[in-house]
């Protein structure tokens, strides 16, 4: 599967002007395998020489070598998506990696040292955490830009010092250049430009940074949409509908038994049906009615008497919206009330990961109002998408619009290593309610 990665990473591997040992990622994997995997079994070999004659010492070395090796390729790619803090996702992703090696070495009946893999998790743990805080030691970001076009754009956006160039010369503390590439650049910057390239320095279009930076996609024409097709790959979205399936049937039966207690809690919470049912719009434009748990009370209950009646208002849910029960503010900042779309996902309807749908009525009024929405369906819809974590619930149109730029990020970055970042990102937002009304 093609590997995706932000046009910012390739900053931190730039071989001009970031020499610093601590971003390279070869230094950073051989290292980790030096300190994690050849002190702790040349120690142990030396205490213990019988250890040499045993298949399981290098059964075990093997698997800590895999484990690391796979660990430092996930969180490479995760890494390398914008706005991520990524010493957030140190700890879970080789924690995971090394799991998913012990369940294999238990499941096959394989001889392991349990004591020399658990000493190269966490020795491999301490030495990207090392790592990570030895790089966040450097400067602050400082971007050049070559000052014509539409580059003022990225002026708004935080935790970048941006260097306007007067003149074509690059500052020594540069670490990238940007420019509008579809203005008409005089000639002398133009060939400030391709000199740039040939110098090894990182030039980024304006546009391609910001996505980088902000990740969002800000839609002006159609051919901006995708690197050279509309449509996603086919070959992934055949895998991920297949992954969705397996994964919904084998967690189906353990659900079942917290939907009985959620039900019987809504029942004894407020009067009205357990489950609520709202026809939505989906995957390739097809609506679709999408199941959760009630979390509102019903239209005959006297507390919503002031909330609107147009169908258009109602499908929105405001801040403090007093139609939500004691209970549904619980579900809804666990994002428990989701959990029932795992019906729309085994019917093919939503995925786990995707753009949220949105109420027919809501659906009709944002494609009269923004252009390209309705091209957020060329993806199945999801249970928790880039938007949601990244930005949370919205009700007004200019949230909209940045929600449908986030969307388009989606689907012009649509991977794997995308959709584990947002399932990360949702055990976080479940943890932590954030976004959540």
């Amino acid at each position: 599967m093609k590997s995706v990665a932000s046009p910012l990473s390739t900053v931190l591997s730039a071989p001009r002007r970031t020499r610093v040992i601590w971003v390279r990622p070869l230094f950073q994997l051989v290292g980790s395998l030096f300190a994690a995997v050849g002190v702790p079994y040349a120690i142990a070999a030396a205490i213990t020489p019988e250890l040499l004659a045993l298949d399981l010492y290098y059964v075990s070395l093997a698997a800590s070598v895999l484990a690391i090796t796979l660990a430092f390729w996930t969180y490479r790619n995760i890494a390398a998506f914008p706005g991520i803090r990524s010493s957030y996702y140190i700890l879970p992703v080789f924690l995971s990696s090394f799991v998913a090696v012990f369940t294999v070495l238990f499941l096959a009946r394989l001889g392991y040292s349990r004591p020399l893999l658990v000493t190269s998790f966490v020795v491999a743990l301490a030495w990207f955490y090392l790592v990570y805080f030895m790089i966040q030691r450097r400067q602050t970001l400082e971007i050049a830009v070559v000052p014509f076009g539409r580059v003022d754009s990225l002026y708004g956006i935080e935790q970048v010092e941006w260097a306007v160039l007067g003149t074509p010369a690059l500052p020594p503390s540069a670490q990238l250049l940007t420019a509008d590439f579809d203005s008409d650049l005089p000639r002398e910057w133009l060939n400030f430009l391709a000199e740039c390239a040939l110098q090894g320095v990182t030039v980024l279009h304006f546009k391609q940074l910001r996505q980088s930076l902000t990740g969002q996609v800000q839609t002006e024409h159609l051919s901006e949409n995708a690197d050279g097709a509309l449509a996603p790959s086919a070959n992934y979205i055949a895998l991920k509908r297949i992954a969705d399936t397996l994964l919904a049937l084998a967690l189906l039966p353990v659900m079942l038994p917290l939907f009985v207690i959620v039900g019987i809690a809504i029942k004894l919470d407020s009067p009205g049906p357990v489950f609520f049912r709202q026809v939505r719009i989906g995957y390739r434009g097809r609506a679709f009615t999408v199941w959760k748990f009630r979390t509102m009370r019903t239209a005959a209950a006297p507390r919503t008497a002031s909330v609107s009646h147009d169908p258009r208002e109602r499908a929105i849910t405001r801040e403090d919206d007093p139609r939500i029960t004691p209970l549904g503010r619980f579900l809804r900042r666990t994002r428990i009330d989701e959990l029932p779309q795992i019906i729309n996902v085994l019917r093919g309807e939503m995925s786990w990961i995707g753009p949220r749908p949105e109420a027919l009525e809501l659906s009709r009024w944002y494609e009269t109002e923004l252009p390209f929405y309705r091209y957020r369906h060329v993806v199945r819809p999801g249970i928790s998408g880039w938007a949601q974590v990244s930005q949370g619930h919205v009700a007004d149109l200019d949230s909209v619009l940045k929600k449908l730029n986030f969307d388009f990020f989606y689907i012009s970055r649509f991977s794997l290593w995308l959709d584990v970042l947002i399932v990360l990102r949702t055990i976080k937002t479940m943890l932590t309610g954030y976004g959540s009304r």
